[in-house]
């Protein structure tokens, strides 16, 4: 999985967005707050990360079990993906 590119994310003041920019703006023209978790998780998926690989690095990362880790992971992709933001 890959972000689209287009997509950037900044860190402003403590709170982390998520904003689409140039053609990535067709399809999506709103703002994502992330906490540190989904940011850790969307620089991870800008270089290009399997779920698998993604879930083992945040379980390594974070003090979660990795049934957790998917959970929530998947729940955020589907957010991600509700947004056109995935390759």
């Amino acid at each position: 999985m890959k972000i689209k590119d287009g997509f950037i994310l900044r860190k402003v003041g403590i709170q982390y967005v998520v904003a689409a920019t140039g053609k990535a703006s067709e399809g999506f023209n709103g703002m994502m707050r992330l906490n540190e978790t989904g940011a850790f998780a969307f620089r991870l998926l800008q270089e290009g990360i399997s779920e698998e690989a993604l879930v083992r690095q945040v379980t390594e990362g974070y003090d979660v079990t990795p049934e957790a880790a998917q959970r929530d992971l998947q729940a955020f992709l589907k957010k991600l993906k509700e947004a056109d933001a995935l390759v």
